[in-house]
């Protein structure tokens, strides 16, 4: 039987089932399938292209002879399990922080930077990128056609799923209890993210920076071969379900056009350019969900920088898609397929 043996580590967490859903919504050739979960998982029964597949708990035996690997469940069970899989011979792409900014280990986004991706698929480790540093890169990508990029500034308005299922149901436990006059009681963040807005994602660092807000920088950096990139981030957090919004202001060595700006975006694979109201409407999480192209608006001049050199616009992504399942999905077509698969 032709096609690939594939892994899904956490599959029954949000970006694990998205990872699912994706392999069969663009036909990857998959030959056989084995998911794990957590214990409290373990029995459950997905369905993959009209099957009923059980979800097991990982072990070592289970890796055996399978040619790609998701990671989709964490640093800790990716630390435990990814050196497994690479000694099975599988190749490995993961979406745990925890390999991303290791000098060795490729982060990528295959529209951006495919040359960074093995030479061999065999034992390979390619990293996949925080949600919010995707849509980013791919913007920068696209804009530096029009001059070098010297300085961005950006800010992130991140849907509740991007914390997990559990931040998931509490947000919409918080607005049942609230609609019912009661208190919203908070668990998975510090104060209730129904009917509010945190001025930070993840735990603050020294220098006052949240950890999201450091990954995206970093991460960047790294993707876009620019250790030098003068980038600052302010990552939020909203109270919208799925879908995350970034406002970005970009300055350039040189002066730049709206429309060579928007002829470039529109170009650019996997970016997709609302028109400016009246002829359009500035794009929204709820019409991205469910969407793989990361929806660009608002593209306009920043009068605050000199001689025309600087561009304000307005992405907004679906955070389990692109941000997260997808891109994962697309590396490995990259390396197994050669190419990506049409949908």
């Amino acid at each position: 039987m032709p096609g690939y043996r594939v892994g899904i580590l956490g599959a029954t967490g949000l970006v694990g089932e998205r990872v699912l859903s994706i392999l069969e919504e663009r036909r990857f050739p998959v030959r056989e399938l084995r998911l794990w979960g957590s214990e409290r998982s373990a029995g459950r029964r997905v369905t993959f292209a009209g099957e009923a597949l059980a979800v097991t708990v990982p072990e070592a035996a289970a890796f055996a002879d399978l040619d790609v690997v998701f990671g989709a469940a964490g640093n800790d069970q990716s630390a435990a399990w990814t050196p497994v899989a690479r000694a099975a011979g599988a190749l490995v792409v993961d979406k745990a922080s925890l390999f991303r900014m290791q000098p060795d280990v490729p982060l990528v986004v295959p529209e951006v930077n495919p040359e960074a991706l093995p030479p061999s698929p065999r034992g390979a480790l390619v990293a996949s990128p925080n949600c919010s540093t995707i849509p980013v890169v791919m913007a920068l990508r696209a804009l530096s056609r029009l001059g070098t990029v010297e300085r961005v500034q950006v800010a992130t308005y991140q849907a509740v799923s991007g914390s997990g299922r559990d931040a998931l149901e509490e947000f919409e436990a918080q607005e049942t209890a609230l609609a019912r006059g009661a208190p919203a009681e908070a668990r998975v963040y510090p104060s209730p993210i129904a009917r509010n807005v945190l001025a930070h994602c993840d735990a603050f660092g020294p220098d006052g920076f949240t950890r999201e807000e450091t990954k995206l920088v970093q991460e960047s950096r790294k993707i876009l071969a620019r250790p030098d990139l003068r980038l600052a981030a302010t990552a939020v957090r909203v109270p919208v379900r799925v879908g995350h919004s970034e406002a970005l202001a970009v300055e350039f060595d040189r002066p730049v056009e709206v429309e060579a700006a928007l002829d470039a975006l529109a170009a650019f694979p996997g970016l997709a350019v609302v028109p400016d109201p009246p002829a359009g409407a500035v794009p929204t999480p709820r019409d991205v969900e469910g969407r793989d192209d990361v929806l660009v608006g608002r593209v306009r001049r920043d009068p605050s920088t000199p001689d025309g050199r600087g561009l304000m616009l307005w992405l907004v992504s679906d955070n389990l898609r692109k941000g997260a399942a997808l891109n994962a999905v697309q590396i490995a077509e990259r390396m197994l397929v050669g190419t990506t698969v049409a949908p």
